[in-house]
């Protein structure tokens, strides 16, 4: 009796877990699904926080650099960006703020990331900006790491993209590096964010390096800026 009960129970507990594991199979599509569908919510809440996430630390950089610009003896007059262009030889950037606002030539514009431009035109309301992507543009910069400086300027292939030129052969640099604003103008301040040494090259001439600078600024997504 006791090995009958035994075996029995064995048998019983055998059916028990196949037909468990039967029933959880069938329920396998049931809870895939949910987890799908609680997957797809939590990607979109993801992409949800991102996008306020980009849009919210430009803004909190660019405040904490327009303070900075201050303590450092510089006005600064915050502005929309309305108009933008990418793709011509000569790009522009038109802003919200003009003469009646304290705007006039010659001013630099930058954003949370980085430099923009230099103020061309002023009205009482609008200014219109020569962009970094500007066959006319030649803004003085240099490694963060050091005072070793060139001349950025962009060559009409990449919004991505402009090039330091007239580079030392002797300079200490590397791929990767940081530049900045040289200071060696009265536009810019110094040690502003322009971008990253991309790739090297020589000069046509030979006789100076010619980076590649990923710029810092997202061009193809301008909004707000600090004049």
């Amino acid at each position: 009796g006791s090995v009958g009960f035994t075996s029995a129970n064995r048998i019983v507990g055998q059916i028990y877990t196949a037909s468990a594991e039967v029933s959880s199979f069938f329920k396998l599509h049931t809870i895939n699904t949910q987890l799908t569908q609680h997957n797809i919510e939590l990607q979109a809440e993801n992409q949800a926080l991102r996008s306020m996430l980009q849009k919210v630390m430009p803004d909190s950089v660019l405040s904490t650099l327009s303070l900075s610009l201050q303590k450092r003896g510089y006005e600064t007059v915050p502005c929309r960006i309305i108009n933008n262009s990418l793709n011509r030889p000569d790009n522009y950037i038109t802003l919200d703020k003009g003469k009646a606002d304290g705007v006039e030539p010659e001013m630099g514009v930058i954003n949370g990331n980085g430099i923009l431009g230099i103020v061309y035109l002023t009205s009482e309301h609008y200014s219109l900006a020569i962009s970094l992507l500007n066959s006319k543009s030649s803004i003085s910069c240099k490694f963060k790491q050091n005072d070793y400086f060139g001349y950025l300027k962009w060559k009409e292939e990449d919004a991505r993209f402009a090039y330091l030129e007239d580079v030392p052969r002797h300079a200490l640099f590397q791929q990767g590096d940081t530049i900045v604003t040289s200071g060696y103008s009265a536009v810019f301040p110094k040690d502003l964010m322009v971008g990253i040494v991309d790739s090297i090259s020589d000069s046509k001439d030979g006789l100076s390096y010619l980076l590649r600078i990923q710029l810092a600024a997202d061009f193809a997504n301008l909004d707000d800026a600090v004049v």
